[in-house]
């Protein structure tokens, strides 16, 4: 089932790209001018804790939704980078939103009681990452910013840091509206 989904995940990737372009490897940041920028998918589920969550009425603040799951290493060093920078600017109107793929709920919980303080979509199938088909986040773990205007304006493909992660939403939150 799980290479099924994998598989599934690897061809939408590839289908994504056109005339020769490979798809972005892990490991990969990759940043949008605003020119360039697509809208987000839809984004909207089952919180963790229960009540569902819509990313469409956080229009107008920066997004950064990180895909994880509790028995993936990377996911586990990356969260407390990730719970520092959601502190940091959330004077700056970001939002963050974890998206959780392949736990149980009772393990995502836990993980969760601990290391963050912002919400999380429980999506164990991953059906979520699936509806980013210009850039999905075939792995976990996978960090995306959404601007103002509801935009993809940065991926990051691989666990990240409070150094890195930290000036690429600040300088998105900074941006203006339009």
């Amino acid at each position: 089932m799980l290479a099924l989904a994998v598989a599934g995940l690897a061809t939408t990737a590839l289908a994504a790209c056109g005339d020769g372009e490979k798809p972005p490897a892990v490991g990969d940041v990759l940043r949008f001018p605003v020119a360039e920028r697509k809208a987000a998918p839809a984004v909207s589920g089952e919180l963790l804790e229960g009540g569902l969550y819509d990313m469409a009425a956080k229009r107008g603040s920066v997004v950064v939704v990180n895909f994880w799951a509790s028995s993936c290493p990377p996911c586990r060093l990356e969260a407390g980078d990730l719970e520092q920078v959601a502190r940091d600017t959330a004077a700056s109107g970001v939002i963050f939103l974890g998206i959780n793929t392949r736990d149980g709920r009772d393990t995502a919980k836990a993980f969760v009681a601990v290391r963050n303080s912002y919400p999380s979509i429980f999506d164990p199938g991953g059906r979520l990452s699936l509806r980013f088909t210009d850039m999905p986040p075939v792995s976990i773990p996978a960090t995306l910013i959404i601007d103002r205007q509801g935009r993809v304006a940065a991926v990051l493909r691989k666990a990240t840091s409070a150094a890195e992660l930290g000036p690429i939403v600040r300088e998105i939150a900074t941006e203006r509206a339009g």
